[in-house]
């Protein structure tokens, strides 16, 4: 593609995080990546070092805040910071993955709501807009007080699995819980299918137990959706529930893919078909399997920096 914003002030900026990604945007947009440098200090401490001229430029910071996720948190807002003094017109945090957005109420008494401080502390850095893309809840966009591009995954999940040719009376579209519903009714309504819930207890953080399944699974190739997959405990035991209820296959994705811990392993044993996962979150190669299959959100993301850039509609994404 030819750079066709080479010389605009439009400028895009990768850091750690998930520079592939980064770089994939940068070429769908037509530019090349900014040239800036992150160092770290013996102790730690990170410097960074913006080696081009932005002044007055709309600039785009690229990085998700996943693993590890404090020091790609700190990378970003040390950038933010930088970019702010180096005169940018706008400051433009894409995140792909927002990091602590589990964190998003006070489940329990003397608890912190870390999503909304995370939000604070962008805004204080210096960010004027974030671009987010599939919050763990809708409602964090309320935390933010800068403008906010809330971007989904599901038509990209949907366009894969519509292109496998499953008819839709075959299929039937799975939440994991209760607070994925909208999510599955939206995937749901794309491939004009039926969806079910899986009704499970969680007795403590990472640990799901499955009761019962509401709707109808049996004989269907069952599509398990969800926003973040880590530990893959509850995808793999819902998975193991809806074979037992008598489902001929079972698929699962998601748009995050944090798979900590046994994840992989898990994955790799389960009854699950494929795992469709997006690049929000790079995968290292300890983290690949024969059953992941990993989709790009570069155009959606690029999409979205072009229109805030040129003044145009970003709604029209999630048609």
């Amino acid at each position: 593609m030819p750079y066709q914003y080479a010389n605009s002030k439009l400028k895009i900026f990768s850091l750690n995080s998930n520079i592939p990604l980064a770089e994939e945007i940068a070429k769908e947009v037509g530019v090349e990546l900014g040239k800036c440098s992150v160092k770290h200090f013996s102790d730690g401490e990170i410097q960074i070092n913006i080696e081009e001229s932005i002044r007055g430029c709309d600039v785009f910071i690229v990085q998700s805040t996943s693993a590890p996720v404090n020091e790609n948190l700190m990378e970003l807002l040390i950038m933010v910071d930088a970019v702010k003094r180096a005169s940018a017109r706008t400051v433009n945090v894409v995140l792909p993955y927002y990091g602590y957005a589990r964190q998003d109420r006070k489940a329990r008494a003397r608890e912190p709501i870390t999503a909304k401080l995370v939000a604070n502390l962008l805004e204080t850095a210096g960010a004027t807009r974030a671009i987010v893309l599939d919050l763990h809840a809708p409602q964090i966009q309320g935390f933010f007080d800068i403008l906010m591009d809330h971007l989904i995954g599901v038509p990209l999940l949907s366009d894969h699995f519509k292109a496998k040719g499953f008819k839709s009376e075959d299929v039937v579209i799975v939440s994991p819980d209760h607070g994925g519903v909208t999510r599955a009714r939206k995937m749901a309504d794309r491939l004009k299918a039926p969806i079910a819930i899986i009704d499970k207890r969680r007795p403590r953080p990472n640990v799901a137990e499955v009761m019962n399944i509401v709707g109808s699974v049996d004989g269907k190739v069952a599509i398990l959706i969800d926003d973040i997959i880590d530990t893959a405990g509850t995808i793999t035991i819902g998975a193991d529930a809806l074979v037992k209820a008598g489902a001929k296959e079972v698929y699962a994705c998601c748009t995050h893919p944090v798979l900590s811990g046994p994840a992989i392993e898990r994955i790799d044993n389960s009854v699950i078909k494929e795992l469709v996962i997006t690049n929000s979150i790079q995968l290292p190669d300890e983290k690949k399997s024969p059953k992941i299959k990993q989709l790009s959100v570069a155009t959606l993301l690029a999409d979205a920096i072009v229109r805030i850039y040129e003044n145009k509609s970003v709604s029209t994404l999630f048609d």
